[in-house]
C-alpha cells in the first residue's frame, strides 16, 4: 500500500483522473491524502467528489473553499464572495442545486487536519505553539503563515523543522507564489498546491518516495479557465 496525497483539486475531474492514472494508483490497495479544495472555480466538482466517493481509501482534509460550498449546501445559499471566488462553477455542476445528500456527507466528515505516521496533512496552516485539537477550523482552513515563515527561514538559510512532525503537508498557497510549477518543500513543510485553480497542473506525491506526478496545465484541459475573482484571464 502506498500513501499518496493530491494537492487542491478546484473541480479539475480530468486532470483528477490523469493524476491518478500516471501515479499508477491501485484504487484496491493505495491510499489517497486530499489535502482539500476539491470545490470551485473549474466545472466539474461534482464528478469530483463522485470520484473520491468511489476511492475505498480516500482521506479528505477540508479547504476554505469547501467549506463555502458545504455552508451553501447545508443553508440553501451561498456568499456573494464564493460566488466570486468559483462557487458558481459548482452551482452550476449541480444545475443548481441542491448537493446530493453523499455529497453533502462526504464534505461533512471530512478531517480538519490528519495525522498519519507522524506527517500532518491540513489544508491551510496551523498555530506550532498550540496543540492541533485546539485549533479552530477556520485556522486550519485559511492559515498561511505556517508556510510562509517556513519559506522565510529557508529563504534565510535557516534549517531545522516546524513542530516535532516528520513532514507537513499543505495547500491552499500556489506553489507559483514562489517560483515553482511543481510542489515545493520549506523546512518540513511540502506545499503541494500547484495552481490547478487558476492555470497551473494539479500535483500527485508519493509521501514515501516523493516521486510527483502531474496532470497536464488545467488550461489546456478547460480551454475555457475557470471563474475566479482577480483571475484576468
Amino acid at each position: 500500500m502506498r500513501t499518496l496525497v493530491i494537492g487542491d483539486i478546484h473541480g479539475t475531474f480530468r486532470a483528477l483522473l490523469q493524476c491518478l492514472e500516471r501515479s499508477g494508483f491501485d484504487r484496491a490497495v493505495d491510499r489517497l491524502v486530499v489535502l482539500g479544495d476539491v470545490c470551485d472555480v473549474y466545472p466539474d466538482t461534482r464528478a469530483c467528489i463522485d470520484e473520491l466517493l468511489a476511492l475505498p481509501r480516500c482521506e479528505m482534509v477540508i479547504g476554505n473553499h469547501d467549506l463555502m460550498t458545504l455552508d451553501w449546501a447545508l443553508r440553501g445559499h451561498g456568499t456573494s464572495v464564493w460566488l466570486e471566488q468559483g462557487g458558481a462553477a459548482t452551482l452550476e455542476s449541480y444545475a443548481g442545486g441542491p448537493m446530493p445528500v453523499a455529497h453533502t456527507d462526504f464534505l461533512n466528515r471530512a478531517h480538519s487536519w490528519l495525522e498519519l505516521e507522524g506527517r500532518v496533512f491540513v489544508h491551510g496552516g496551523f498555530d506550532p505553539a498550540l496543540p492541533l485539537k485546539n485549533q479552530s477550523v477556520r485556522t486550519l482552513a485559511w492559515d498561511r503563515s505556517l508556510l510562509l515563515e517556513a519559506a522565510a527561514a529557508s529563504s534565510a538559510g535557516e534549517g531545522g523543522r516546524i513542530g516535532s512532525y516528520r513532514e507537513i503537508f499543505v495547500g491552499h498557497t500556489p506553489t507559483q507564489r514562489f517560483g515553482s510549477d511543481v510542489p515545493v518543500r520549506f523546512l518540513n513543510i511540502w506545499d503541494m498546491d500547484t495552481g490547478a485553480g487558476w492555470r497551473g497542473r494539479l500535483s500527485i506525491m508519493d509521501v514515501e518516495t516523493r516521486q510527483v506526478w502531474q496532470s497536464d496545465p488545467v488550461t489546456v484541459l478547460y480551454s475555457g479557465g475557470g471563474v475566479r475573482k482577480g483571475d484576468k484571464a
